[in-house]
């Protein structure tokens, strides 16, 4: 997609510069008296738009002079009714164009890597917290084993588990998991990950073994990666 305007992705959501939509859209009015104009519309700071300070050089005279000025940074739905209200030919292409960079966000692999981004820094955040505790060598060796064990506790959920944490009915998070091709029944009826989804650090296998019985089994467990990602497509269905 040729890029008609610069689109700023370091927000939670798209922005675009309103100066630069102003400019572009060929507009004569200046930016200070025509953007409170637009706002009269019904748009709102902190929804639609945010302020935004920075630092332009302009020709005063013979000079080139650094002026502080106002900008602001508006969301693409803004943009677009901006662009519709122009009533004009340009005002349309570029209409057309912010409903093509909504449509690529909202993508299904948009919204996937942009989880995946999400749940590893979460597991960054995590593992940081972890390494940064201080414990005296000497009792943490006879503890080690149980240190970990209670890492992996809290860090790895059941399917059922995870499904109360995100506020879904197992049953249909179950279906959304097998619909989405993240877990398959084995022939014993038994949820397993596909392989690709273990390796991608979504799920993990945890075998178990019953002291009493000495029988072993093998669980389903889904890592704090799996369970932002899952939030987050959840989110967005």
């Amino acid at each position: 997609m040729n890029e008609l305007i610069t689109i700023n992705y370091e927000n939670e959501r798209p922005t675009v510069s309103g100066r630069e939509l102003h400019e572009a859209l060929g507009i004569e009015t200046p930016y200070h008296k025509w953007f409170p104009r637009m706002c009269e519309y019904g748009f709102a700071e902190g929804e639609d738009f945010n302020s935004d300070k920075n630092v332009r050089v302009q020709k005063e005279g013979d000079r080139d002079v650094a002026r502080e000025v106002i900008d602001h940074q508006l969301t693409i739905p803004m943009a677009k009714e901006l662009c519709m209200l122009q009533r004009n030919e340009k005002g349309k292409q570029f209409r057309q164009y912010f409903i093509k960079v909504e449509e690529m966000w909202n993508s299904p692999e948009m919204i996937m890597k942009r989880a995946l981004e999400i749940a590893n820094e979460n597991v960054k955040r995590l593992e940081i917290k972890v390494s940064s505790l201080t414990v005296d060598k000497q009792i943490m060796q006879p503890k080690a084993d149980y240190f970990d064990e209670l890492v992996d506790r809290n860090l790895l959920t059941g399917i059922r588990e995870t499904a109360k944490e995100l506020q879904v009915k197992p049953k249909a998070f179950v279906n959304f998991l097998l619909d989405k091709k993240y877990l398959y029944r084995d022939n014993k009826g038994k949820l397993m990950p596909y392989a690709k989804q273990v390796e991608a650090n979504l799920f993990e296998l945890k075998e178990f073994t019953n002291e009493k019985t000495g029988f072993s089994s093998t669980q389903t467990l889904i890592t704090p990666k799996g369970k932002e990602t899952f939030r987050l497509l959840l989110i967005g269905k």
